[in-house]
């Protein structure tokens, strides 16, 4: 009969055992995925951060190379000027040439 209790005891405790881990693991894993939500969104928010830098980069990248090919259009236009001056000076030099 003794051995029959210890051995129903066993068995209920072995059981509640079971139960207790099988809480524990699903408490756990509700703790991972809260976690897990977490870590995902900050990684989201920090990616969102990330390419707004770039939109940023680019869009002064583009407002650069536009400054760019006006100043080498200006440059064009004074190389055009210079020359031109240049040659109406020859000119007045070759006009006015001492005896």
């Amino acid at each position: 009969m003794a051995e029959m209790v210890f051995g129903v005891i066993g068995g209920i405790t072995g059981f509640g055992g079971m139960i207790c881990a099988l809480v524990v693991a699903f408490r756990n894993k509700k703790k991972d995925d809260v976690s897990d939500g977490q870590s995902i969104g900050t990684l989201h928010t920090d990616i969102g951060y990330i390419k707004k830098g770039i939109d940023g980069i680019e869009h002064r990248l583009e407002k650069q190379e536009t400054q760019y090919i006006d100043v080498v259009t200006q440059l064009a236009e004074v190389r055009g000027e210079v020359k031109r001056h240049n040659k109406r000076i020859e000119k007045l030099e070759g006009f006015h040439t001492p005896n």
